[in-house]
């Protein structure tokens, strides 16, 4: 239980929810414009809410405009998520929206009346303006195909009913999004030049395998009823993923540790999401009703 010494002070938590506001309007404006893309279900008004709280109490110190691109490409994975996981029937119509995600990566416009597509050229637009991108960019393109080809193996194995993979291969593989909302991030707060990428891209990745972790103690029940892969149906006991995961959080306490003096703002980042996580999870999901 949380000391009451350690709650944050009202006036704190208000600043932060009035951004947060800002950030929630700005999301749902994003969602009416691409209408086809987020229906109101399950894009509900908590939905909106809580990607916009996530990512505002992770980086208090920023305002909406700084924190759009993280909040905007979150969305956007949702989205391919909603389309890959609840929609597409066969691996033809999988392929396709791969395609039409990497055909923008680069830069190269959405096809007219492509919403996915064109929501993703709109964010990759706005990074581009960053100082930060051009030393980056390779690392957002990279961070854009692993997390399809994540999306694509779970998408292969609720198909096929493959042999279940390790422990250690899920995680590995368990590309979800949060790396590429991170770098995303890290582009649009950063000015030039950019230092330490490659300890912070690990240290991204790492976070990434303690919130899919956490994810899946949370949506378990859900990932049951949807055939979702997740870290509690791979045959493993309980006590075994929960040492992974204390074992994931030592190791992150100490990749971050160095980047607190260097990288601060970005490091803080990071650590503020694993906690944040660790509260979020088990009381409340994303998802809203299909």
């Amino acid at each position: 239980m949380t000391a009451i010494a350690d709650l944050l002070a009202p006036r704190e938590a208000g600043a932060v929810c009035a951004v947060a506001s800002h950030v929630q309007r700005d999301l749902i404006a994003c969602a009416e414009a691409y209408s086809e893309l987020f229906p109101a279900k399950p894009f509900d008004g908590p939905f909106f809410s809580t990607i916009a709280l996530a990512n505002t109490f992770c980086a208090p110190w920023l305002n909406a405009e700084q924190l759009r691109p993280a909040n905007r490409i979150t969305m956007w994975i949702f989205a391919v998520d909603r389309l890959m996981d609840l929609l597409a029937t066969s691996r033809a119509e999988i392929d396709a929206i791969v395609a039409r995600c990497l055909a923008v990566v680069d830069g190269t416009p959405a096809p007219e009346g492509d919403p996915l597509a064109g929501l993703l050229a709109e964010i990759r637009a706005e990074l581009a303006t960053s100082p930060a991108f051009p030393e980056l960019a390779e690392v957002w393109q990279d961070d854009v195909r692993r997390m399809l080809d994540s999306m694509v193996r779970d998408w292969q194995w609720k198909a096929d009913r493959a042999p279940l993979p390790t422990l250690d291969e899920y995680l590995a593989r368990a590309e979800f999004g949060y790396s590429l909302v991170f770098v995303s991030h890290w582009i649009a707060t950063t000015a030039a030049p950019v230092t330490e990428t490659g300890a912070l891209v690990a240290a991204g990745r790492l976070v990434q395998q303690i919130i899919r972790i956490l994810n899946d103690y949370g949506t378990y029940h859900r990932d049951v009823t949807w055939g979702d892969v997740n870290a509690l149906l791979l045959g493993v006991e309980r006590d075994v993923v929960d040492a992974r995961l204390a074992a994931l959080i030592q190791e992150a306490d100490l990749r971050l540790a160095p980047l607190m003096a260097t990288n601060r703002p970005l490091a803080v980042f990071l650590a503020r999401h694993v906690t944040f996580n660790q509260g979020f999870y088990g009381l409340a999901d994303y998802w809203g009703s299909r």
